[in-house]
């Protein structure tokens, strides 16, 4: 009911309170539907690094929330996701953080619980030495060409650190490109001429997003005839630790030299112009879409629900399903008597006991205070690790097994041995004893 001319409407409620709706299928509403073309921005943004590896990234389709991956400005390395002190054994060197790859690699090492201690050994598999990339790999996985990567000199070359050719972000992707196919034949046979405009519009946004977001990953890593030992300890906030084997050029890689993002596109005028682009082809997208028949906008609203829904499983399962890791191989080392120890003191102990050195506990940020009675047993924690032995055997429930198919059934796995007669804790608080039971010297009568 309209009252005088001051374009007030006041609506009622229908007879008896009854619930309304609508009566035919032309009064359905549904302009609200270009707003599910932004949303879903969180999923998108969890995995748009690894998904900007894969030359799948170009495909035109159909994605939710493509503003979030319109940078006004790009990173430039890796984002590190863990917090703990890392430590390499032999060389010293500290840092506060693992990361990123490294992170993903050991992403299981983050469920241990207190105090637990577990010593893991990281290689380079067969693969990883190739000098010629397939085409599979540099297509579907990211994987750059390593031709003419052969001088003696330090140079920066392409690990095989890669996205997964069939991950999960594979199929999300071949998901949007069948969709957006689907609404083009739909608006073909529904005659929509707005309805095909936003799809061609919205599916080259995909295209253009992925020219300005692709990207290649580059580590540092050092060219040497003979390779030191890389020995790197993790000391995580909750007390535990994960002990490295591995040589010093993989430990350059993972934990020490920061990851660095090669763009296609380099420069960032470019970069920007094409955000500004996509920004507006966003835009008409939206506005085409929401001029669409009302039969097309229930299979674009169907549509997305199905793509925000496929993006948010992909953003939750574990991110090491996208990755490919291919060209390591690790293998857990078992310690005698358990990884789970009953405080911190024997933690500290094991880890000492598996790198049979000290240094480490007093570089950067101290694995032990800095007190009389922590330094001294340090030194005899040193003494006591020199008589650990190695054994062979197997690991009960280990966190890594990955082993190519040729090499299991033939390597035993290593067992760190305990010195049956040296009680880390015990002694500890002998020397804690002993040293209160010191007697203190006088102070110097002043005159």
């Amino acid at each position: 009911m309209s009252g005088g001319g001051n374009n007030i409407t006041i609506s009622y409620p229908g007879n008896g309170w009854q619930m309304l709706w609508p009566s035919a299928f032309g009064a359905f509403q549904l302009d609200i539907v270009g707003f599910l073309a932004i949303l879903g921005e969180g999923s998108v943004a969890v995995n748009a690094q690894v998904s900007a590896l894969s030359d799948l990234f170009f495909l035109p389709r159909l994605m939710p929330a493509p503003q979030a991956l319109l940078f006004p400005t790009r990173p430039v390395r890796l984002e590190p996701v863990t917090k703990a002190y890392v430590t390499a054994v032999q060389a010293g060197n500290v840092i506060d953080h693992i990361h990123h790859v490294a992170s993903i690699l050991l992403s299981k090492a983050e469920d241990m619980p207190e105090h637990m201690v577990r010593c893991v050994e990281i290689r380079k598999s067969d693969k990883a030495g190739r000098t010629s990339t397939s085409w599979s790999d540099r297509a579907l996985k990211g994987q750059p060409s390593r031709a003419g990567q052969h001088s003696m000199a330090p140079v920066e070359i392409e690990p095989s650190v890669t996205a997964k050719a069939f991950g999960p972000l594979a199929w999300v992707t071949l998901n949007g490109l069948t969709l957006a196919t689907t609404l083009f034949l739909l608006s073909m046979l529904f005659g929509d001429g707005m309805s095909m405009l936003a799809t061609v519009v919205l599916s080259l946004l995909s295209t253009l997003i992925g020219v300005s977001n692709k990207w290649s990953l580059t580590l540092i890593k050092r060219r040497a005839g003979i390779v030191p030992p890389g020995d790197v300890v993790i000391r995580y906030p909750n007390g535990s630790f994960l002990v490295v084997k591995c040589a010093e050029d993989i430990a350059r890689e993972l934990f020490f030299a920061p990851e660095k993002i090669n763009y296609m596109i380099t420069s960032p005028a470019i970069h920007r112009l094409i955000s500004l682009v996509g920004t507006l082809m966003l835009m008409f997208g939206v506005i085409a879409l929401a001029n669409a028949r009302l039969e097309l906008q229930f299979a674009w609203g169907g549509a997305y629900i199905i793509i925000n829904a496929v993006h948010w499983i992909a953003a939750a399962v574990p991110q090491r399903m996208h990755w490919d890791f291919s060209c390591y191989v690790l293998a857990e080392q078992g310690i005698d008597g358990g990884n789970e120890q009953l405080g911190y003191t024997e933690a500290l102990w094991k880890a000492i006991m598996i790198t049979q050195s000290i240094d480490w506990c007093r570089a950067g940020a101290p694995a032990a205070p800095l007190t009389k009675v922590w330094d001294e047993w340090l030194v005899e924690a040193g003494k006591q690790s020199a008589s650990v032995v190695e054994k062979s055997g197997s690991v009960v429930a280990p966190y890594w097994d990955e082993q190519p198919d040729s090499e299991k059934g033939h390597a035993s796995t290593v067992l760190w041995s305990i010195p049956k007669e040296w009680d880390a804790k015990k002694a500890w608080n002998d020397i804690l004893q002993r040293h209160r039971a010191a007697p203190t010297a006088a102070p110097a009568n002043s005159s």
